[in-house]
């Protein structure tokens, strides 16, 4: 009996030591982490959601952020709930976090939207840094956006470029919405990069569903949730957010199954098959999906050609025609910038001919003026958030794992000790002052790309067809506004930076509309 009693006593103490021990660890610790410097955290948070109410309007994300950056400093916090967000807003924190710290911050972090209209993450942008997200990252740009790809894909982005130049001189000079042209444009130009001569099959409804979809997309791909912020504030959403994001989702699904379906009978009943000129990038899908698919269970084939296909289809329709869209609004609200570069086509191309591809080089002004909308109008004031792998030091402060990281190029590229004048629409400064900077993340007080692991892979394609767009337009038409009035640039909430209005234009031939035997 003694020998028992004795054992349970030795027992107890020993718990109790270690308790006491655990205790006094966990404290330590405790103090180790508030000993370390975090960056300053934004007052306003609330209870549970903290800021949670900031990021939900009324002002756009990127001038929010901007705001709190000029009260609390270029890095500070906020807090969504159980997450940590960090926002930088310099070059300087900038450039720390993409290399020094860029494998760290190559994460994304899983948020309600990214889960439900990303094929749980299939799309390989918004997957976590990793083998999947590397091989459709390198599947994507050797077959769709190298630059051998881009030369092959010349006739296609011509031909589209040209149909919209003769609708814009079949409008007779009547009042036309620039804005709809262009994202008509690139809608037309990615379904034949995608699917092919399946374009043919499409009709007036379904181009309408695939706008809506998009449109769509990119405004809720952005949003906080409530379940983002705290899982069991799910039954809170009254208003439909995550299942507005699911209808859309299924609506996008729905209309890339139908080019899937297609392109699998075609390649059943194809004995020769196809030669890789004709192969669209749906079809270089099929060819390669099944080692793919094997090396990633999580995903079935299927999955991985849809979710990848649109992925490429939205990068190239909306950011494409966002930025012709600004870069036209702010030429006619600087007419003397305007007639500038038709200056400059004149010289270089001359009225005789039509721009042609290779006229690009010449045209530096006209590339000038493209980099400068990207400093005030990139694609993402806010690119989509990154989360970090394992804590890290930026700016001397700690920033300790899964914490998001949101990067305000709103903020870096207007910052005056940066860009004099930073508010002033000046595409000279990229032929002078600031003539050395690209667009390819190299230089971080000017990343409208991105920078890092996760750049934007496409920014070569992008640019030629906006160069070769833009100088199109400006070569074949004089471009005013109704009555002259001033273009407005109020932007919208959303992923991109949509502009809120129509772009309205009146348009008259500078060009015979016989030249060439194309209209224009």
């Amino acid at each position: 009996m003694f020998p028992s009693l004795i054992e349970a006593f030795l027992a107890g103490v020993i718990t109790l030591c270690l308790c006491f021990y655990s205790i006094a660890k966990i404290r330590t610790s405790s103090n180790r982490i508030n000993q370390r410097k975090l960056p300053p955290e934004a007052a306003g948070g609330w209870p549970i959601i903290g800021h949670f109410h900031l990021l939900r309007g009324p002002q756009l994300l990127h001038i929010t952020l901007g705001k709190l950056a000029d009260k609390y400093g270029p890095i500070f916090t906020l807090r969504l709930g159980q997450h940590r967000l960090v926002i930088v807003s310099t070059m300087e924190l900038a450039k720390e976090c993409f290399t020094t710290n860029d494998v760290t911050f190559s994460n994304r972090p899983n948020t309600v939207a990214f889960h439900h209209m990303s094929y749980n993450l299939a799309m390989f942008p918004f997957n976590k840094y990793g083998p999947y997200w590397r091989d459709l990252r390198k599947i994507s740009t050797l077959k769709l956006l190298s630059s051998q790809r881009i030369a092959k894909l010349r006739d296609v982005y011509e031909s589209e470029v040209r149909a919209m130049i003769k609708s814009v001189y079949d409008s007779n000079g009547m009042p036309i919405d620039m804005k709809s042209y262009f994202g008509e444009l690139t809608l037309n130009l990615m379904v034949r990069i995608i699917a092919g001569n399946i374009e043919k099959k499409i009709d007036l409804f379904e181009r309408d569903k695939w706008r809506k979809a998009m449109r769509e997309f990119f405004e809720k791909i952005g949003l906080f949730t409530l379940s983002d912020v705290r899982p069991f504030l799910k039954w809170l959403d009254f208003v439909g957010i995550e299942n507005d994001m699911k209808k859309t989702a299924k609506a996008m699904d729905s209309l890339v199954q139908t080019w899937l379906e297609d392109h699998k009978r075609k390649k059943n009943s194809d004995i020769n098959g196809a030669n890789d000129e004709q192969m669209d990038f749906m079809d270089e899908m099929l060819r390669v999906i099944d080692s793919v698919a094997a090396q990633f269970p999580e995903f079935d084939a299927d999955t991985i050609i849809k979710a990848t296909c649109q992925a490429m289809m939205l990068a190239g329709t909306d950011t494409t025609a966002v930025t012709l869209t600004w870069t036209l609004s702010l030429l006619l609200n600087n007419r003397h910038t305007l007639r500038k570069a038709q200056e400059e086509l004149d010289l270089h191309v001359g009225r005789e001919r039509q721009v042609q591809e290779s006229d690009i080089d010449n045209l530096i002004y006209i590339q000038a003026i493209i980099k400068e909308t990207l400093r005030l109008y990139p694609p993402a004031q806010t690119p989509p958030p990154r989360q970090s792998l394992k804590d890290c030091i930026v700016g001397g402060y700690h920033i300790p794992k899964y914490t998001h990281l949101y990067v305000n190029l709103w903020k870096i590229h207007r910052d005056p000790s940066v860009w004099p004048n930073p508010l002033e629409f000046r595409p000279e400064r990229f032929i002078t002052t600031h003539k050395e900077l690209d667009v390819r993340g190299q230089h971080f007080e000017f990343l409208p790309f991105g920078s890092g692991r996760r750049v934007c892979p496409g920014i070569g394609f992008a640019l030629q067809i906006v160069t070769f767009t833009l100088a199109c337009l400006l070569h074949g038409f004089d471009i005013n506004t109704p009555s002259d009035e001033a273009v407005d640039m109020t932007g919208t909430f959303g992923l991109t930076n949509h502009k809120a209005t129509p772009l309205e234009v009146v348009s008259t031939p500078r060009l015979s509309p016989l030249m060439d035997e194309d209209p224009i």
